[in-house]
């Protein structure tokens, strides 16, 4: 259960604008994304129809992906991007890549270095970073043609209610455990603050994009039968509650700690531009919207070999990449924090794997394009 919190044990303080400093760097994220790749993957005829339809721009034409973390699969859709606007003039492309200034960008840095979007046969291509919360205006008014973001809106941009001190996401426990509740009262102070949030992201988006250009939104959420939530979510409850019966964390700091974050349905996702009372249907016009699920690598290798260990390994790898930030700065600062993260995730892997079938994973993603009206 190595992470790169062995190697920098203190995570920044999220920034204005964030309820997280980011996702865990030193190449951690970026190993444990493969999910997320599917789930972009899904959406990549969206991603090439946008590609040759968005305006060009008379000396450059700029494109955004907001939410990079540490690039890898950020450079892969800039690249599928850029390919397709070569084949449509020879303007220079602007790549912006951009997430919280507490991001690890090293990673991304070094891809960029190697030539996975700024050199190679991409020679008119020119990348760079912008920091900050993608909840602000971060580029120019009229720069950009088009817009990305994958997963990061599911991460609030702050917390709604200071405490929930019976689990530890604000969606609650998966429908097949009885171990901890959230209120009716509670979960709607969390999806107004959802709806609330991609109204201001596509507020300030309206302002960098020029007239004719597009948004694509991506991020985990729930389908009709399946909640990308369920089972991380779970595990990482039952693993932190191990530590307050024993102790080692109080009642108070659990009741503290819980991951702002919020999967969203469909409906949920696109109702911001649908309801004028967002002050965002003026603005954009959504031509697709798509509700969906995605095979994920470890669960199918696990229902093909049934080795739980396996699946204990890849499953916690895959969720601490991004629930380690939250954790890490909601227990009291001490000497002793990092081994109590590094134990923490440990028993969420010996939970699933003693009783895998307590903590089933499956991988629902909810997605739309927008296009920016004149």
């Amino acid at each position: 259960m190595n992470s790169n919190q062995e190697q920098d044990p203190t995570f920044h303080t999220p920034v204005a604008g964030s309820t997280t400093s980011g996702m865990t760097g030193h190449g951690y994220y970026n190993s444990h994304s493969a999910p997320q790749w599917n789930a972009i993957a899904a959406i990549k005829p969206w991603i090439e129809e946008a590609a040759r339809s968005i305006p060009l721009s008379d000396g450059s034409t700029g494109i955004a992906d907001f939410g990079c973390s540490e690039g890898s699969n950020s450079i892969a859709v800039m690249q599928e991007v850029a390919q397709v606007l070569n084949t449509r003039s020879p303007s220079e492309v602007r790549a912006i890549y951009s997430d919280l200034p507490t991001n690890d960008f090293s990673e991304l840095f070094l891809a960029l270095q190697r030539g996975e979007a700024s050199k190679g046969d991409q020679h008119n291509v020119y990348s760079s970073v912008v920091g900050g919360s993608m909840y602000d205006q971060l580029l120019p008014t009229n720069s950009i043609s088009l817009a990305t973001t994958f997963n990061t809106i599911g991460f609030l941009s702050r917390r709604p209610v200071a405490e929930l001190n019976d689990y530890i996401l604000p969606n609650g426990p998966s429908s097949i455990r009885s171990r901890g509740s959230v209120s009716m009262e509670e979960e709607s102070a969390f999806r107004r603050q959802a709806a609330q949030d991609v109204a201001e992201f596509l507020k300030v988006r309206a302002a960098e994009l020029i007239p004719g250009g597009k948004v694509i939104v991506e991020v985990f959420g729930c389908t009709e039968d399946a909640r990308t939530c369920d089972g991380i979510y779970d595990a990482l409850n039952d693993a932190v509650l191990h530590f307050v019966e024993n102790g080692e964390i109080s009642q108070q700091t659990y009741a503290g700690y819980y991951q702002p974050v919020y999967f969203r349905s469909l409906e949920e996702l696109t109702e911001p531009v649908i309801n004028p009372a967002f002050e965002v249907s003026d603005y954009y016009s959504i031509e697709k919207a798509e509700a969906y699920e995605v095979s994920v690598p470890f669960c199918d290798v696990f229902n093909k070999s049934g080795d739980a260990a396996a699946y204990a390994h890849d499953f916690v790898g895959f969720f601490r990449a991004f629930t380690e930030a939250v954790l890490t700065n909601a227990l009291p600062a001490s000497e002793g924090r990092s081994a109590l993260v590094n134990n923490i995730y440990a028993k969420a892997q010996d939970l699933i794997r003693e009783n895998p079938e307590l903590y089933p994973f499956r991988y629902a993603s909810v997605a739309m394009m927008l296009t920016r009206k004149a």
